[in-house]
C-alpha cells in the first residue's frame, strides 16, 4: 500500500488553514502524514497546527525562514516521507474522495508520476466560477498554456500541466526534482507549478488530470505584490518571466523559436504581444502599452535567466527545515 503525505504551505491565513485541515479529516482514504510548512515568524499559523486535535490527523509542521512559496514547497518535499506527495493550498478544502482518487491512479500504472484534479474556484473566496472545459492542462505546439483546471469535465486523461492547488507526485518521480529557485516573486511565485509539472513530464512520466479528484478552492488574500484583483507591474512582469523560463525549459529547440516569435507577435491577455496590444488599445489606451512593455521585459528577462543556466532549477531550497513537531 502506498503511503501518502499531504503537503500544505501556509502563511498568515489561519482560518483558511483550519478549514483545509478539517477537510483532510473527512477523507475516505486518510492521509498517512500531513506536513504544514510555515514561516518561522508566523506564530499565528504555527498555533493552528499545534492546537489542532492530534487524534484527527497525523500532523506536523516545518518552518522556513526564506520567503516565497518555492522555498516552502521545497522544504516540504525534503520533509515528506510518503510514496505519494499530495499538495494543496491552505485556502483549499479537498473533497472526501480526493486522496482515494489520487491513489487509484498511482496504483494502476507505475508510469504515472503526477495526478491532479479540478479545483472548484470561488473568486474572492465566495463566488463560484461557472463553466466547463474538455481541454485542460495542455501546452499548445506554439507554446500557449491552456490551464482551465477549475473547469475540467469528463474522464481522467493525460495532461502536461497540473495546478498547484491540486497536484500530487510519486516520490520516485521527483527524487531529483525541486521547485525552481530561479522564479521571481516574493510570495506566490506564479507558475512554479507549471515549471514543476513540465519538468516531471519532460523526464518521461505520465501526468493525469482527473476531474473527480477535486477540491473547493476559496481564493484568499495574498501577502505579496500579486494581489489577483488589482494590477501590479512587478507581479505582472514576474509572471511573464516565470512562464517564459518554464516553457523554454520544456520546449524542444524549434518550438522554442516558434514560442518566442508567437509571444512577441501575438501573446495572450496576460502577456501581451503586438496583436494583444492592438486588441486592448481601444479599451485600455496607454495602459495597454504599459502591459505590452512589461510583457516584453518579462520575456527578455526570462530568456536571460534561462540562458544563464538550466541547472539551477533542480537545486534544493537553501533554507532547510529548522523546526518541526
Amino acid at each position: 500500500m502506498l503511503k501518502i503525505t499531504v503537503l500544505v504551505p501556509s502563511y498568515h491565513r489561519p482560518d483558511d488553514l483550519r478549514r483545509c485541515l478539517q477537510a483532510l479529516t473527512q477523507q475516505a482514504r486518510s492521509p498517512d502524514e500531513v506536513v504544514v510548512v510555515v514561516r518561522d515568524s508566523d506564530t499565528e499559523t504555527q498555533a493552528v497546527v499545534k492546537n489542532f486535535p492530534k487524534e484527527s490527523l497525523p500532523l506536523r509542521w516545518v518552518a522556513v525562514s526564506m520567503p516565497g512559496q518555492v522555498a516552502a514547497l521545497n522544504a516540504g518535499l525534503e520533509a515528506a516521507q510518503g510514496d505519494i506527495i499530495a499538495i494543496t493550498d491552505d485556502d483549499a478544502a479537498p473533497r472526501p474522495q480526493w486522496l482515494e482518487r489520487i491513489e487509484s491512479h498511482f496504483a494502476a500504472d507505475e508510469r504515472v508520476g503526477g495526478v491532479g484534479g479540478r479545483d472548484w474556484l470561488y473568486l474572492g473566496g465566495t463566488d463560484l466560477e461557472e463553466g466547463e472545459s474538455a481541454v485542460v492542462g495542455r501546452v499548445q505546439w506554439f507554446g500557449r498554456v491552456v490551464g482551465r483546471h477549475n473547469l475540467g469535465v469528463g474522464e481522467p486523461r493525460d495532461v502536461e500541466v497540473l495546478k498547484g492547488a491540486n497536484m500530487s507526485y510519486r516520490k520516485t518521480a521527483i527524487a531529483h526534482q525541486r521547485f525552481d529557485t530561479r522564479l521571481l516573486g516574493s510570495g506566490a511565485q506564479v507558475h512554479n507549478d507549471l515549471a514543476f509539472s513540465l519538468a516531471v513530464k519532460r523526464a518521461g512520466w505520465r501526468l493525469i488530470y482527473d476531474p473527480a479528484a477535486d477540491i473547493d478552492h476559496y481564493q484568499a488574500k495574498r501577502f505579496d505584490e500579486d494581489q489577483r484583483d488589482q494590477f501590479n507591474a512587478i507581479a505582472f512582469l514576474n509572471a511573464v518571466h516565470n512562464e517564459t523560463v518554464a516553457l523554454l525549459d520544456y520546449l524542444p529547440p524549434l518550438r522554442r523559436l516558434v514560442f518566442l516569435a508567437w509571444a512577441v507577435l501575438v501573446g495572450t491577455r496576460k502577456a501581451f504581444g503586438i496583436v494583444q496590444w492592438c486588441r486592448f488599445l481601444p479599451k485600455e489606451g496607454g495602459f495597454a502599452g504599459r502591459k505590452w512593455w512589461l510583457s516584453m521585459q518579462g520575456r527578455w528577462q526570462g530568456v536571460q535567466t534561462w540562458r544563464r543556466g538550466k541547472g539551477d532549477r533542480s537545486q534544493t531550497v537553501e533554507q532547510k527545515a529548522i523546526a518541526s513537531s
